[in-house]
């Protein structure tokens, strides 16, 4: 039985690895921004294939992820580089890594279905790495999915996943967002009071953890229950907040959602001086940015204001509206087609990755061919060479067809390359191709066999031969 102080020191072991990962967490999440736009993708990746610790390399790879806010397509493509590195040295971490933030960065452009694809392909490989740190990263993504489609039931099981995985690890920027999503599904049930518990918890591991980075969403989400309550002063307080770190991480996104909820609570409270204003400024907060789309919002709630009070300003307004509209149609147009492009990408990645698995693949056959066919052709030999015992003729023949089927396939593993070359592909060629290899090893086969054959027959005499002259020098002896 382990004693007291014992089991004191591993309770104590366990408390530090947590305090040491949390540490470190906060290392990276703190100034992981600055980090990944200072330090080249490919020094990145150096540094995390040569790192044996699961858990510092989950903090590297997030590193290395930080664009979803400011510009999603060029975090896609970095999230992909860390996706094929994943899959090209079997690390289920940078997989899970680059898949959930594809997801995310899909969610952003508004492609729930797209977004959806790569997390339920995030949790297949997090579910087969046992980690729970991934498990549950993995799960959130699909629950903010869920919530996207208003299937509120999913969203709340996928959380509660998270929340279950992620107990047995430190908090992190996954265990924030979860509590985020958590909230913004008792929201949408219209259970202020749940939504609350929850927010406050995404506040208190964000303070805890040093990553603040989400702390704009999280002050908005509070500043939403607690409009909900009829906390005026509290929700403006909050939504204030949320402005002041949208504008400390400097995203067009964040600082937009932060003046449109300002506006709709002022048009609710109809103080539509104050809505008009906040209004503008979140049109004006993502003008020639990768989220200029968000004008649309504000736009509407502008045109509302004025329609049937105002008709001047509603006409404007209506006009700024249908160009918001035509706006939002050519950015998507052009993010279509840069998805479009980048998936395209992608798909030549996975290709490379495919061949040089595949390459991979046959020289590791062709390998193992050659050590059976080196096997059998010693066994052979011993068995025709050896003087000790009589060897039966079928066995040499099993033998022999063993060893042509494994020169056969040899040839095919070696030749493959250059037949699938030479024939493009075409199966009848090469059909023809592998006819006529058979054609030169089967009469090649027949000779060596013919051959073993004789050399059997000659052995086996002279093993008799021996045999016998052994047996009558004992007798006359």
């Amino acid at each position: 039985m382990k004693s007291d102080s014992h089991r004191s020191n591993t309770k104590a072991g366990k408390h530090f690895r947590h305090y040491f990962l949390m540490l470190f967490g906060c290392f990276c999440l703190t100034g992981y921004t600055a980090y990944s736009q200072g330090i080249n993708l490919d020094s990145l990746l150096a540094v995390i294939k040569a790192e044996k610790n699961d858990s510092v390399r989950f903090y590297l790879a997030f590193s290395g992820l930080t664009e979803s806010e400011t510009n999603p397509v060029d975090d896609m493509g970095k999230a992909d580089t860390i996706l094929i590195f994943g899959q090209k040295n079997n690390d289920l971490i940078c997989q899970v890594m680059g898949l959930a933030c594809l997801g995310y960065d899909y969610q952003v452009f508004g492609n729930t279905a797209r977004s959806l694809e790569y997390n339920l392909k995030a949790i297949v490989v997090a579910e087969k790495s046992n980690d729970n740190r991934l498990i549950a990263a993995a799960s959130m993504g699909i629950a903010t999915n869920y919530l996207d489609m208003g299937d509120i039931q999913k969203a709340l099981g996928y959380c509660r996943k998270g929340f279950e995985k992620g107990a047995s690890v430190e908090a992190n920027m996954f265990s924030i967002l979860t509590n985020v999503a958590m909230g913004q599904i008792y929201l949408a049930m219209d259970k202020p009071d749940s939504a609350l518990i929850y927010s406050q918890r995404a506040y208190e591991q964000s303070i805890s953890t040093k990553f603040t980075y989400y702390l704009c969403s999280v002050y908005g989400q509070l500043g939403a229950v607690q409009a909900k309550l009829n906390n005026s002063t509290l929700a403006l307080n909050y939504y204030n907040m949320a402005l002041q770190e949208g504008m400390k991480i400097q995203s067009p996104k964040f600082i937009n959602i932060a003046y449109q909820s300002m506006a709709e609570f002022y048009a609710n409270a109809h103080q539509i001086d104050s809505a008009i204003m906040y209004s503008k400024k979140a049109i004006a907060a993502v003008e020639h940015t990768p989220f200029s789309t968000l004008t649309i919002k504000p736009a509407k709630l502008l045109l509302d204001i004025y329609r049937g009070h105002n008709v001047d300003s509603a006409f404007k307004y209506s006009e700024m509206y249908k160009i918001a509209k035509d706006s939002l149609f050519n950015i998507k147009a052009i993010q279509q087609a840069q998805l479009m492009t980048f998936e395209e990408e992608a798909r030549q990645q996975q290709v490379s990755v495919e061949k040089e698995s595949a390459e991979q693949e046959r020289k590791h056959n062709i390998q193992y061919a050659l050590l059976a066919l080196g096997i059998i052709v010693f066994i052979t030999l011993f068995l025709l060479l050896s003087r000790s015992f009589i060897t039966n003729a079928k066995v040499i023949s099993f033998l022999s067809v063993v060893a042509l089927l494994l020169v056969f396939e040899f040839l095919n593993l070696v030749l493959h390359p250059f037949l699938e070359n030479f024939t493009n592909h075409t199966p009848m060629f090469m059909l023809f191709a592998l006819v006529c290899i058979a054609a030169v090893l089967v009469p090649l086969h027949h000779k060596i066999e013919k051959w073993t054959s004789n050399k059997l027959i000659e052995k086996n005499k002279e093993t008799r031969l021996a045999n016998a002259r052994e047996t009558i020098e004992k007798l006359e002896g």
